[in-house]
């Protein structure tokens, strides 16, 4: 496989769409990745049994639908010199989450960005990001350029820097291997 593990996706299903026989072959063939050649709906096309205009309209409604979530690429950091991935966590007043979020998520160098609940006592943070740097040098200086740019300054934060990866793959749905 290359250093990019060529799709991630996130399936929800919030009002039960329709999934037919065809759209859980093609959910099977893609939840490890895109093929790495010129054509790779046309691929899909013939692992599936689809022509690939077929496949490019069954992806699209099922992303319309709320069936996949996200379509993207899942890049192996490591693999591409980015050994420093640090998660910082920001303890932010409730009402400047979304607004801090959106501007923190505008930099190229975040991958994840999003909000999760406080543990209180233990855990006071509430809004996560993760920077991917070729040093340790190299992350907390575009921190520092995140916290000057969206005016963090004030708010406390804890920078976790990640010592050992374990593994780093998109979300599987299904136990079907149809390629």
């Amino acid at each position: 496989m290359s250093e990019l593990s060529v799709i991630k996706h996130s399936l929800v299903t919030p009002h039960r769409p329709q999934v037919d026989e065809a759209d859980r072959r093609l959910l099977a063939a893609i939840q490890h990745g895109l093929p790495l050649v010129p054509r790779p709906y046309a691929e899909i096309a013939a692992w599936t049994g689809l022509s690939e205009e077929e496949v490019i309209a069954r992806l699209t409604r099922l992303k319309d639908n709320g069936v996949i979530r996200r379509f993207g690429v899942v890049v192996r950091h490591h693999e591409l010199g980015y050994s420093a991935n640090a998660m910082v966590v920001w303890d932010v007043p409730d009402e400047q989450v979304t607004e801090l979020g959106r501007c923190l998520a505008g930099f190229d160098f975040i991958t994840l960005c999003y909000r999760r609940p406080r543990r209180l006592p233990q855990w006071r943070y509430n809004l996560y990001c993760m920077i991917h740097g070729k040093s340790r040098d190299e992350a907390l200086a575009q921190l520092e350029w995140m916290v000057n740019h969206c005016g963090l300054q004030s708010l406390p934060h804890e920078v976790l820097f990640s010592r050992r990866r374990f593994k780093q793959r998109g979300a599987v749905y299904s136990n079907h291997e149809d390629r």
